[in-house]
């Protein structure tokens, strides 16, 4: 959800209505189907006709094994990203690019370096980030399919590629998130850029990563993402406070990308 909170006038028009939808292609293989009060139809014309009007694709390296098999998961790598962006943009739905500089899931749990960088030192690092990053938007925009916003890297709370990237080497964290900025500014000047931690209702958090990215040099960007998992991240209140707090303290607009209020374990 997209909030301005420095702007109390702020209409619910302004508001991002959104989902990921990374693993669409690979449920409707396995003979997935999706119905709207008993009929039958597509998810992406399901879900814009209850005001879906923005996707998350997830993008992975190279999501298969040394010998050709499929991580699964949606296996998103460029190719499936760029069909999936086509039927969005069929469908009048803008569209974000998250990617993880990863072969798989990066999350505050994981960060792994892609296969293909693993002898690279940090420098070497930072420009296989720039080159890949300006690589997947350069071909997406031969195809005409740029998103509307780009992430740069997936849930940084612990950071991204490490060790060499792991908090607190915020050093190579803003070495690694600048050389993505770059990227994007270069290759896609017209795409929004987000930086996305979880935990979304600890303020301290937001405030101690935030504070040490920029001490070390890094770069301006446009959205703060969040994830809120309530049975992990605190209550509501928790993450309106911290939305506020961050809002102000760093003159970005919000996103909550990703929330599950799953009522069990």
């Amino acid at each position: 959800i997209l909030t301005d909170m420095r702007n109390e006038e702020t209409t619910m028009d302004s508001f991002i209505k959104g989902m990921d939808l990374s693993t669409l292609m690979e449920v409707e293989a396995c003979g997935g189907k999706f119905y709207d009060s008993g009929k039958q139809g597509d998810a992406v014309e399901i879900l814009k006709k209850y005001g879906m009007n923005l996707v998350r694709l997830r993008l992975w390296n190279d999501p298969y094994s040394e010998d050709g098999t499929p991580y699964g998961a949606g296996t998103n790598d460029l190719a499936r990203t760029i069909e999936m962006a086509k039927r969005l943009r069929n469908a009048g739905i803008d569209w974000m690019l998250d990617f993880h500089y990863s072969d798989f899931w990066a999350d505050p749990g994981k960060q792994t370096i892609p296969k293909a960088w693993r002898d690279l030192e940090p420098e070497g690092l930072a420009q296989a980030i720039y080159d890949f990053t300006y690589r997947v938007l350069g071909t997406l925009a031969a195809e005409g399919q740029l998103p509307k916003i780009v992430a740069v890297g997936n849930e940084l709370s612990k950071g991204l590629l490490w060790p060499y990237g792991r908090v607190p080497n915020f050093e190579n964290i803003a070495l690694f998130l600048n050389a993505g900025i770059r990227a994007v500014r270069d290759a896609a000047p017209g795409a929004k850029i987000m930086l996305h931690l979880d935990n979304g209702g600890n303020n301290e958090l937001y405030r101690t990563w935030f504070d040490s990215f920029f001490a070390r040099g890094g770069m301006d960007f446009d959205y703060i993402g969040l994830s809120y998992y309530p049975f992990w991240h605190g209550t509501v209140d928790d993450l309106r406070r911290n939305m506020h707090d961050i809002a102000l303290r760093y003159g970005k607009d919000l996103i909550v990308a990703e929330v599950s209020t799953g009522f069990t374990l």
